[in-house]
């Protein structure tokens, strides 16, 4: 396509955009009053709700259709991929390991971001260090486990051969043999953990440290003038004063690590133990084409989803006195 035909694309696009507002500040224009200000509203969220419906609501809709389906999508089998999810030992393996993921991710990710929030809270180059942690946010996470993936790198014990993964030559260097980091069950998924911590401590370092700053002043003096420590100052004013904060940053790291699959598919592919239900999905959809489980799967991670959202939203009403 040539370059006049893009120009002309995109003018048509542009001209195209340009008459569906004027359609709709003409329909609004109609009317006035309490009635207009609706009207307005109602024009405008009309071309998103649509938008919404064709790609979210229906294709969700669709997949929940689908996972009734066998592999090829023809033949009804109702409950069966559920059945199977949750008998095979395979779909089971799956299971156990985002159970794992996501008792551990946003608890460590969270813990460790408090913790650098508070150790660095008003101190020297504070900026500085804040942007050292914040700094992995900056990667995608397919960047981030490519980076991580060399660190993991295992060389056979051999003379000659050197280790190109820095772990195994610092353990090397401490006298050790080399290990398959990857490899090794069930403790690759834990390596596989550490990544996304490293990568999600920076975000909930820097909502909690804007937490801690908000902080009424009043409130620190006066506990310190009651002759509050270090820790009961960390127990009894910082954390219930950031709780809206703290559940906010962990149900969103929940979210995240429920939905990970960047940095399973990058670093092991799924394999060795290491899937989880996205990746499970993506496996089963696009790779053994099996369909009706691919959607089952799919169905189950919304679903799981689903309380978390729910939980944050009534925290966050809850926080603002509603």
């Amino acid at each position: 396509m040539s370059n006049t035909a893009k120009f002309l694309e995109m003018g048509y696009a542009i001209l195209i955009f340009v008459a569906i507002v004027g359609v709709i500040l003409f329909i609004a224009n109609r009317f006035s009053g309490r009635k207009g200000d609706r009207a307005v509203a109602s024009a405008f969220l009309a071309p998103t709700l649509i938008v919404l419906s064709v790609g979210l609501v229906y294709p969700g809709l669709r997949t929940v259709y689908e996972s009734f389906f066998d592999a090829a999508g023809k033949a009804f089998i109702g409950l069966d991929n559920y059945s199977t999810i949750f008998t095979d030992s395979d779909e089971i393996t799956v299971l156990r390991n985002t159970v794992v993921w996501v008792l551990i991710t946003p608890f460590f990710a969270t813990g460790i971001g408090l913790l650098y929030a508070i150790l660095v809270d008003k101190a020297r180059l504070e900026s500085f260090a804040k942007a050292l942690i914040f700094l992995p946010m900056a990667i995608s996470f397919v960047g981030a486990s490519i980076i991580w993936k060399f660190i993991y790198e295992y060389r056979p014990e051999q003379s000659g051969i050197k280790q190109i993964g820095l772990l195994n030559q610092v353990v090397v260097w401490l006298g050790g043999s080399p290990q398959q980091w990857l490899l090794n069950k069930p403790w690759n998924n834990v390596f596989l953990i550490v990544i996304m911590i490293w990568i999600q401590a920076g975000f909930a370092m820097t909502v909690l440290s804007a937490a801690i700053k908000a902080i009424p002043e009043d409130i620190v003096e006066a506990a310190r003038l009651d002759g509050v420590k270090a820790w009961g100052m960390f127990r009894f004013v910082t954390v219930p004063s950031i709780r809206p904060a703290l559940v906010v940053v962990l149900t969103t790291i929940g979210i995240a690590t429920l939905k990970v699959f960047d940095i399973v598919r990058t670093v092991t592919g799924g394999q060795f133990g290491t899937s989880v239900v996205a990746n499970e999905f993506y496996s089963q959809s696009f790779r053994a084409d099996n369909q009706g489980l691919g959607a089952a799967l799919a169905v189950l991670l919304f679903l799981l989803v689903i309380p978390i959202v729910l939980y944050n939203i009534r925290q966050l009403r809850a926080s603002e006195g509603r």
